[in-house]
């Protein structure tokens, strides 16, 4: 898989991988940004949400239990000193119309096998789930 990053002005780059679908990312005014895009590390979450989100959706259909509504919430905790990598992330993943056990065997297989993000991070995560009738 390749991606490649291009420079626009200050701080405002754009990737595009193989989707050919372009990412804009910015830094804020505080490091010499102009604020007018999600900051990298930013994009990594989502892409974590994301990925562990497509996961879940895909093993609930398998388990046929589609969720009518499914939402991740991501909390980070990052290193204090530089590069300030993600230490932990705690996963929450919310969903309606889902037996709370299938819920949470979908988001444990996403973490510990499936998800390529998740397992190309170092960082410790953790994955609660939250299932309403």
């Amino acid at each position: 898989m390749d991606a490649k990053v291009t420079w626009q002005e200050g701080m405002r780059f754009v990737g595009v991988g193989p989707s050919g679908h372009p990412v804009a990312m910015d830094a804020g005014r505080e490091s010499g940004g102009s604020d007018t895009a999600p900051r990298p590390t930013e994009l990594l979450l989502a892409a974590l949400g994301g990925c562990m989100g497509m996961d879940v959706v895909s093993i609930l259909g398998k388990m046929r239990t589609p969720p009518r509504r499914l939402e991740i919430a991501i909390t980070a905790e990052r290193a204090p000193d530089h590069p300030k990598a993600f230490r932990k992330a705690r996963v929450l993943v919310r969903a309606e119309g889902v037996p709370e056990g299938n819920l949470r065997q979908a988001a444990q297989l996403s973490r510990d096998k499936y998800c390529s993000v998740g397992n190309s991070l170092s960082a410790e995560i953790t994955v609660e789930v939250e299932a309403r009738p």
